[in-house]
């Protein structure tokens, strides 16, 4: 499977973006997906997670701002991210796991100026 994530770019503090993840593969309406994201010199963090189902997990420096979203037949993840502030500031993975086994996105760079 491959995993594509784009629509990260610059913006305002206070602006919004919309990150989407499209994948190929059979596998991927039926598992969870999970967005990352990981700022210059720190960890890689969970953003929010969206199960086959629907039911979404925030971080909670970003609840009330950001909404996962999936379009099953479309096989892409959305991440709505509202209210950005620059600490939301970093590089955006998503991910998806399948019987063990890690997948990717490429990486969207989101960057939030004061």
């Amino acid at each position: 499977v491959q995993l594509q994530a784009f629509g990260g770019g610059l913006v305002q503090a206070g602006g919004s973006l919309r990150l989407s993840c499209a994948a190929s593969g059979t596998f991927f309406s039926i598992r969870t997906v999970t967005w990352y994201r990981q700022a210059p010199g720190k960890q890689r963090d969970v953003v929010a997670t969206i199960t086959s189902t629907g039911l979404a997990n925030y971080l909670d420096s970003v609840k009330g701002r950001f909404t996962i979203s999936r379009h099953n037949a479309k096989n892409t993840v959305y991440l709505q991210m509202n209210r950005l502030k620059p600490e939301d500031t970093a590089v955006y993975y998503c991910n998806v796991q399948n019987q063990g086994v890690d997948y990717w996105g490429q990486g969207t760079l989101v960057t939030v100026s004061s």
